[in-house]
C-alpha cells in the first residue's frame, strides 16, 4: 500500500508540473516560485527513487529535500504576504533557520547521513507559520492560492506530526512502523490534489482565454 501511494504521488506531482510549466509565463512571481518547487521536489524525489532501486543509500536527500522545499516555499510566501512585519519574519527565519541547520551539520557532520528531526520540525513548522498569516490575510484579502495554501498547511503539519510519532515507534513491530510512512503518503497525494484543483479552480481558465 505504501507503494501504491508513493507512486500515485509522484504521478499527481508529475501532472502538476506539466500543467504549471505550461502556464509558467503568463502567470505572476509567485506562481513562477510555485513552479519551481515542484519542479525541484520532483527531481529530489526522482533522484530518491533511483538510488534506491539501484539499493544504494538515499537518506541523506531528505536534507535537500526539506530545506529546498523550506527556501523556496520561504520566497513564495515572501511574494505573497504583503504586511511588512510579516515579511521581516520570514526574512529573520530564512536566516536563522539556515544559520542554525549550517551550525549543526559543521558540528555534527555524521547528522547528513541520518534523519535529522529538527531539521524536519524547524524547516517544516516555519512554513506552517508562513501559511496560517497567508490564511490570516485571505480573510480581508482576495483569496489568492487559497487551495495551495490549504494543502501546505495540512500536509507539512500532519507530516511533522507523523514523522515525530514515527520516530517513537522505531522500537514497535515493523507493521506498526510502516503506519505513518503510509499515512504520510497519503497526505502527500491530497496535497497534490490540493495543488492541482487550484490550477483547475484559478489558472487553467486564465490559460485557456490567454491562448484564445
Amino acid at each position: 500500500m505504501l507503494d501504491l501511494f508513493i507512486k500515485i504521488g509522484y504521478l499527481v506531482l508529475g501532472l502538476n508540473f506539466v500543467v504549471f510549466a505550461m502556464c509558467f509565463s503568463n502567470q505572476g512571481k509567485a506562481f513562477r516560485i510555485f513552479t519551481v518547487y515542484i519542479a525541484v521536489i520532483g527531481v529530489i524525489q526522482i533522484a530518491s527513487r533511483v538510488l534506491s532501486s539501484l539499493g544504494m543509500g538515499n537518506l541523506f536527500l531528505s536534507h535537500f529535500y526539506f530545506i529546498a522545499q523550506f527556501i523556496i516555499l520561504s520566497f513564495f510566501y515572501l511574494e505573497l504576504l504583503k504586511e511588512k512585519y510579516q515579511r521581516k519574519i520570514i526574512k529573520l527565519t530564512l536566516i536563522l533557520v539556515l544559520s542554525f541547520l549550517g551550525i549543526q551539520y559543521t558540528i555534527y557532520p555524521k547528522l547528513f547521513f541520518e534523519f535529522n528531526l529538527f531539521e524536519i520540525f524547524i524547516t517544516s513548522f516555519s512554513i506552517i507559520i508562513f501559511s496560517a498569516f497567508h490564511f490570516y490575510n485571505m480573510l480581508n484579502e482576495k483569496k489568492e492560492f487559497y487551495y495551495i495554501n490549504m494543502g501546505i498547511l495540512l500536509y507539512l503539519f500532519g507530516s511533522t506530526i507523523l514523522f515525530l510519532v514515527g520516530n517513537l515507534t522505531v522500537t514497535l513491530s515493523r507493521e506498526f512502523t510502516k503506519i505513518p510512512w503510509i499515512l504520510n503518503a497519503l497526505f502527500y497525494v491530497f496535497y497534490q490534489l490540493f495543488v492541482l484543483y487550484e490550477w483547475k479552480k484559478s489558472f487553467s481558465k486564465k490559460e485557456l482565454e490567454t491562448n484564445l
